[in-house]
């Protein structure tokens, strides 16, 4: 399965180098799966996933030679384990989220260590990024090993951390308040996330910097669809809204306004993703609208970049608190106007970039909105034109890079 945040870190990694730095991108738990060149290349895998799992659960596991575990970390085995299990359930990891945060002090000891004597010996860092919150229990024992500030990137983590069940979720919440107070910057891609957190964790404002997260522009054009049609590319999971979207596009075609419409679905489905889809498909078909409907799961960059280009309008009504949406970035690169509900980190996207329009989260509203840029071409042009102006000039990944940097000084 992709991952919006190992996009993000890999491209932020290449643009850094881009710009002279020294950038060291260490994947934990399993390979990166990107579709772009792979800035990990020569690292080793830290925190596999199956022997993360089995320090958890075999006391004996821990004792086990560096050597021997080594084996349960290899990015062959790593990835037909990611394969089969496809996605992390809060409801399952709840105690394993704890241990972590509790770093030295946690099952995963050895791997923490193992990390840091591995660090060690590559040039010493200025600075250590932690990619989200939940790896904040290697903060303090890095720190201390490698004499280097540390900084995290939030994103994502509240809706996982309520999401736990209820006799984790508490005590969770607490280590993680406990251990971002010894980190020295908080990187937050929207003053959504920035607020929120503040909320949640109560973090210092002096040391919060917002950076507007940014994506490669190679090869964005503008689009150029062939009939009217309405765009989705994210994991296709109830959690990004794929389910609202669809029922969207059925009341769409009931209004029987724009008869042609298309839905085209992109983006990531693993295994534990697929029967949600033929949920939503044995909808479409019992609303005699499958035929009106494309599947596109886990395309590469290039089929990405086209799909894009063959939308009219685009939409991922997630209603779980998006910090971001890299997707409209990517949509508005290809000129295309978006459609969002007016909750969370999207409300502030829209304003910065001009590029789309608010609704309510409800299937009304939202067909309301979408079908008002459907029928007026001329403003749905001049908002897409008005977003990719805008990403062009500041959410490239290369800004997103200076941002960065200048946020660490």
């Amino acid at each position: 399965m992709y991952c919006g945040n190992c996009f993000r870190d890999n491209a932020l990694a290449a643009a850094l180098r881009k710009l002279g730095h020294e950038t060291l991108l260490v994947p934990l738990y399993l390979p990166l799966r990107v579709d772009e060149p792979d800035q990990s290349t020569g690292a080793p895998i830290f925190y596999g996933g199956i022997s993360v799992f089995l320090d958890q659960k075999f006391p004996w596991f821990r004792r086990l030679p560096n050597w021997v575990r080594r084996l349960f970390a290899s990015p062959t085995l790593l990835r037909w384990a990611a394969g089969k299990a496809a996605r992390t359930r809060p409801e399952d990891s709840g105690d394993l989220l704890i241990s972590m945060l509790r770093g030295e002090e946690g099952n995963q000891a050895s791997e923490l260590e193992e990390l840091l004597e591995w660090l060690k010996t590559q040039p010493k860092p200025d600075v250590i990024c932690l990619s989200n919150a939940l790896l904040s229990g290697l903060a303090r024992r890095l720190r201390i090993g490698l004499g280097a500030k540390v900084a995290v990137m939030l994103q994502g983590e509240e809706p996982f951390l309520d999401s736990l069940p209820d006799n984790c979720r508490r005590q969770a919440w607490n280590l993680v308040a406990e251990r971002v107070r010894e980190l020295d910057w908080f990187i937050v891609p929207s003053r959504y996330v920035a607020t929120r957190m503040t909320e949640r964790l109560g973090l210092p404002q002096e040391r919060i910097r917002v950076v507007h997260n940014g994506i490669n522009l190679d090869g964005y054009q503008p689009a150029s669809p062939l009939q009217s049609t309405l765009g989705y590319f994210a994991r296709m999971c109830p959690d990004k809204g794929l389910d609202l979207l669809v029922d969207v596009f059925i009341e769409l075609k009931r209004r029987g306004k724009i008869p042609n419409l298309r839905l085209k679905v992109g983006g990531g489905c693993g295994p534990s993703d697929e029967p949600f889809v033929k949920k939503l498909q044995s909808r479409l078909i019992s609303a005699g609208l499958l035929n009106d409907v494309e599947f596109h799961p886990n395309l590469d960059r290039a089929a990405k970049i086209q799909f894009y280009r063959s939308l009219s309008v685009f939409s991922v009504p997630a209603l779980y608190g998006e910090a971001f949406g890299l997707y409209i970035l990517e949509a508005l690169a290809a000129a295309v106007p978006v459609v969002q509900p007016d909750v969370a980190a999207f409300p502030e996207l829209i304003q910065t970039t001009g590029g789309g329009l608010l609704a309510k989260p409800t299937v009304p509203s939202m067909a309301d909105a979408i079908e008002e840029l459907l029928l007026n071409p001329n403003k749905a042009r001049i908002l897409g034109e008005t977003g990719r102006k805008a990403v062009l000039e500041a959410f490239s990944i290369e800004q997103m890079a200076k941002n960065f940097v200048a946020a660490l000084k």
